[in-house]
Formats: structure tokens, C-alpha cells, sequence
């Protein structure tokens, strides 16, 4: 096995591996993708990330990705590792400042400017407000759309005791969004123009720092119900600050770093 190249970064608390596999690097030396990514995201055992991205080469935009969650799934897009692949691929002469690259969920488009990363996602679809769901003990109402992936979205005002962990993993399995489940968001609005958000997400399979299209997601809901106004400020677990814009498209923005680059040890894939 050959030692391959990969660079840690991080989007507002989200940490992602990324390697340029444009010349197949990844399926010449792992062809069990799959498990290669669950054993390089153990955190303690190996790298440790939430997710990885291979970037890959494209014959209608500047570049192709594939995304995978932690435990190995596939996921169609995430907002935050969209911003790290953005970065990544200008600073490494991939893509220029503004580009594009392909998903599963589609073309998305970037801006890069120093740190700070803007993506215009995909067009939210399936949207559905206010609906009941039947729970082991209670029924509650929550509110739902698709910002490349599912997203359940809950206004929840004491945020800081939001059951997150086990309320999040009900609603992510519950029959009603069967059979990819879904990623749930707890919000509370601060004021008009600022909410907080925590996110349980699907295939990380509990509480992240931040999720950029679960921030979307309760933006467009919440503006969708009259909540908000945008661009709206989101405060994220982590800490760190996202911006979310809905002017003739759906935007994303917020800064990103990287952390290290390396080369992966045939021992971090046992």
C-alpha cells in the first residue's frame, strides 16, 4: 500500500478529510470505500473526522466529489464540507476563486475570499410545514425540506437542554422519513435576523459542531413560517458563526481553516 496524501479541515467545528483522488489514488488501493472511510475517521485510532471528501475530475465543472459521513454512508451534499472542498481546491490550483463543482445533489457553486468560503446550494424542495409525527410517548409537530439532504426542523426554546442525542435519534429513524431518515435541527430564534442551531446529524449518528445545510434548512423554514428575515446570522454548537442568504438562490457562508496535511500509514486503515 502506498502512503496517500490527505489534508484536515474544518468548517465551523465540522472536520473533514480530503484527497485529491483525480488520479484514482483511492480505488487503485482501497476498493472497499466504505470501510476505508470508517477506519480513517475513528477519532483516537486514526485521523478522526466527521467525514470525508474525494475530490475528483469532471467533464462539466472545475471538479466532481464524492462525500462520505463518518460511517461510511454516501451523503448527496453537506454545506460545511462544501465550503472546506471549495477552499481546498483553490488553494491547491484545482478551481479558481469562483467555480463550480458537481454532487450528487447537483452543480454547486463557490466563492473563495481569503478564509471565508460562500456556496450557493441546490434549490430547496419538499418543503412541508407544521405536520404531526407519532412518537413513542407524544406526538409532536415538526416541520421539514430537503436542502440537498433531509432536514427536520424543531423550534426549541430552551436550546442549551435540548435532548438532542436522544430526541434527534428518534425523528432520524422514525418510520415517516424511511427509508434514508433524516438529519433533525433544534433552533431557537435570538432575534429576528439571528437563530441558534443544533443538529443531530444522520450518518454521524449524533450531535456535530454545525451543519451548513441543517443552518439552510431552519432558515427556509422559519422564513417560510414568517419567523425571520434574511440574510439571518446562525450561531452554531461550536461556536462559530454562519450566514445564510436567500436572494435569487439559496447561499452559505462562513470561514474555513485548514488543520494539517499528511500522508496516511497503512497502520491508521487497520
Amino acid at each position: 500500500m502506498m502512503h496517500v496524501k490527505f489534508f484536515k479541515m474544518s468548517a465551523s467545528g465540522n472536520d473533514f478529510i480530503i484527497i485529491d483522488n483525480r488520479d484514482g489514488v483511492i480505488d487503485k488501493n482501497f476498493p472497499d470505500i466504505q470501510e476505508f472511510v470508517k477506519k480513517i475517521c475513528r477519532r483516537h485510532l486514526s485521523v478522526g473526522a466527521d467525514g470525508v471528501i474525494l475530490v475528483e475530475c469532471s467533464q462539466i465543472t472545475d471538479f466532481k466529489w464524492r462525500f462520505f459521513n463518518s460511517d461510511g454512508s454516501e451523503a448527496e451534499m453537506c454545506g460545511n464540507g462544501g465550503r472546506c472542498v471549495a477552499r481546498f481546491a483553490y488553494e491547491t490550483g484545482i478551481a479558481p476563486k469562483k467555480m463550480s463543482f458537481e454532487t450528487l445533489s447537483g452543480v454547486i457553486k463557490a466563492e473563495v475570499e481569503g478564509r471565508r468560503v460562500k456556496v450557493q446550494l441546490t434549490e430547496p424542495h419538499s418543503l412541508k410545514l407544521d405536520y404531526e409525527i407519532k412518537l413513542n410517548d407524544r406526538e409532536i409537530f415538526v416541520s421539514s425540506v430537503n436542502t440537498g439532504v433531509p432536514h427536520v426542523v424543531l423550534l426549541y426554546e430552551n436550546i442549551d437542554n435540548a435532548p438532542v442525542e436522544e430526541l434527534g435519534r428518534e425523528i432520524r429513524f422514525h418510520s415517516a422519513f424511511s427509508p434514508s431518515g433524516t438529519n433533525v435541527n433544534f433552533v431557537k430564534i435570538n432575534k429576528n435576523d439571528e437563530i441558534i442551531v443544533r443538529t443531530y446529524e444522520r450518518g454521524v449518528e449524533g450531535e456535530t459542531y454545525a451543519c451548513g445545510t441543517g443552518a439552510v434548512a431552519s432558515v427556509v423554514v422559519l422564513k417560510e413560517k414568517g419567523l425571520i428575515n434574511t440574510p439571518t446570522k446562525i450561531i452554531t454548537k461550536g461556536g462559530e458563526i454562519l450566514y445564510v442568504y436567500i436572494e435569487d438562490g439559496v447561499f452559505l457562508e462562513g470561514e474555513v481553516r485548514f488543520i494539517f496535511e499528511g500522508r496516511l500509514h497503512r497502520e491508521a486503515v487497520i
